[in-house]
């Protein structure tokens, strides 16, 4: 080589470095750079790899009267966590909405096999809507290369196309982050950052499908993210008692990490969080109350109701992994999806004992009329026991929903007569989804207003 193309390629290699210099350091600011804004990135060591695309807000609410959804998925979806978080929210939340749901999670999937099959397994049942979360499997656990990148993207955009054409509403899900390199898998490679780095390049390029295609995005990678990272801290995590958002084996999600993406799914589908509105003017005695909620009556500050909307209801120790109640604190689920509100107006004093159930609270007299949080200020409620019959049922559905599709689609009855085969299993699913309704009954509740007179 001269010495002239030795320094032009010298000059060339210095103004590359410099450019991706410039790059990274503009990301890392949040700023537009090109035709892209970038997520506020934390002041902390974990973030200084990824540089994400910004996530669009929640758009409108996508969902209608009678809609039918699919949940679709992986071996995550398989586990009937997320999903049956949004199922048993979409039937006690909003029941008035009467959205019927099945779950088509198939561990170890990846988007070109949910394509093979999405025809027969889900397609068959006519979905009006449906959600994806695909990407764990697709990342092939090593670091990310623009050669899987791009066959993401095409199989994705495959999948988002078939369903449209069949008159689908669309939410595309990203993957989730990992916790550890997956050690069942053994053509992982890389580190665990170089891991996370490629599932949230995924994450952007199924920000891009949806763009493009015109669809919803949920985006589960970069809120459990950041709860992986501030969890364990968060919740008082020690050597013996882990705080493990992605899950202990670092990539299926135990309960708290399952909130977050039925979170972002919720949010996506634009379900606005607005359970109900009581408020009570104490000096008129007028009581009014919203929809899914009726006055049975207003005496020596005891208020009943009978509702046959439910808050979203979940108990458990706030520090464990393993609780819902827990994955309730690493988003503003309450604040986003799950508002309860009551609002005393004119009280008799400064404060006020709210009571309902076996809690009680004292507020003062501008909490309760600018309107408390029954949902969030009281975890155990008269709606409790109702809302585990709900999810239980839930559970036990979406249970046989995973045989359904797993192994009677897919056996030999199956390819030599598959009507016949969804004729018999669908008699069998049938009660197990009514059993689910026959469990959202109305609760009757009293909420006690007890003034204090200070001295």
């Amino acid at each position: 080589m001269n010495r002239f193309v030795f320094l032009l390629c010298l000059a060339i290699l210095s103004l590359t470095k410099n450019a991706t210099a410039q790059t990274e350091t503009l990301a890392s600011q949040d700023v537009t750079f090109g035709p892209y804004e970038y997520e506020t990135k934390p002041d902390h060591d974990a973030f200084r790899s990824f540089n994400p695309r910004k996530a669009p807000q929640p758009g409108p609410l996508l969902l209608q009267q009678g809609d039918r959804l699919a949940i679709c998925g992986d071996s995550i979806t398989e586990q009937k966590m997320y999903s049956r978080l949004i199922e048993t929210y979409l039937t006690a939340c909003v029941p008035q909405w009467q959205i019927t749901v099945r779950q088509y999670g198939w561990s170890g999937e990846k988007t070109d096999g949910f394509l093979r099959r999405m025809e027969r397994d889900c397609l068959t049942f006519k979905p009006t809507v449906a959600t994806l979360a695909y990407g764990m499997n697709d990342s092939r656990y090593r670091p990310f290369d623009a050669t899987n990148g791009q066959w993401y993207r095409d199989h994705y955009t495959a999948i988002v196309r078939q369903f449209k054409q069949n008159g689908v509403r669309v939410v595309v899900g990203s993957p989730g982050c990992a916790g550890k390199i997956a050690n069942w898998v053994k053509s992982r490679a890389g580190t665990l950052e170089q891991h996370n780095v490629h599932l949230c390049a995924l994450r952007d390029i199924a920000m891009d499908v949806a763009e493009r295609e015109q669809v919803r995005f949920a985006d589960i990678f970069w809120p459990m993210y950041q709860a992986q990272v501030f969890a364990p801290e968060q919740h008082q995590a020690t050597p013996d008692n882990p705080y493990f958002v992605a899950g202990k084996d670092g990539i299926h999600p135990g309960w708290a990490g399952q909130v977050i993406m039925a979170w972002s799914m919720l949010r996506a589908l634009g379900v606005d969080g607005e359970i109900g509105t009581i408020a009570v003017d104490t000096g008129s005695g007028k009581i009014e109350a919203s929809a899914g909620h009726q006055v049975d009556g207003f005496a020596d500050g005891k208020l009943t109701l009978t509702s046959s909307r439910y808050p979203f209801c979940a108990q458990g120790d706030l520090n464990d992994h393993n609780s819902v109640r827990s994955g309730m604190t690493l988003v503003p689920f309450n604040d986003d999806l799950n508002r309860l509100i009551l609002k005393v107006r004119t009280p008799a004093s400064k404060k006020c004992r709210v009571t309902w159930g076996a809690a009680s609270r004292v507020y003062s007299a501008e909490q309760l009329n600018q309107g408390i949080n029954l949902a969030d200020d009281f975890p155990d409620n008269p709606f409790c026991d109702a809302f585990n019959r709900v999810s239980e049922a839930v559970g036990k559905k979406q249970a046989y929903e995973t045989q359904q599709v797993k192994k009677d689609f897919h056996s030999r009855d199956a390819k030599a007569d598959f009507d016949s085969v969804v004729e018999r299993t669908e008699a069998v699913r049938t009660p197990l989804a009514e059993a689910i309704a026959n469990a959202m009954q109305p609760v009757t509740h009293t909420i006690t207003l007890d003034f204090i007179t200070e001295q």
